[in-house]
């Protein structure tokens, strides 16, 4: 049975940025006159990318720590299968964004 590696202060650091800007997008979007849902995926997107190619591993982990908090919000402002449903929808899009700066830093690693 394999040891799992030891979690570094860089990880701990990029997983604690990534769930400061995760709360802080899904306050702005719970805020009652805010309803631009392009900017909040794109912010989204845009975080999940950043911590995705800040970290060195765990994408899923800073997906999930971005993305996690708008469906939440969404789920306990309006209780439903729908709701859930467009959470798991809403969830997609940060994954996507921590995955693809992650491959990005493989990338750029393995050019330089």
């Amino acid at each position: 049975m394999t040891k799992a590696p030891a979690v570094s202060k860089r990880e701990m650091g990029v997983l604690a940025l990534a769930l400061g800007l995760g709360l802080f997008i899904a306050w702005m979007d719970s805020r009652p006159h805010w309803d631009d849902t392009g900017i909040t995926a794109a912010s989204l997107l845009l975080s999940a990318g950043l911590t995705g190619f800040l970290a060195r591993r765990r994408p899923w982990l800073l997906g999930l720590a971005v993305g996690l908090w708008v469906p939440l919000t969404v789920v306990a402002q309006h209780p439903s299968i729908a709701s859930l449903a467009g959470g798991l929808v809403i969830l997609s899009i940060p994954m996507a964004g921590a995955f693809a700066g992650a491959g990005l830093r493989r990338m750029l690693a393995a050019a330089g």
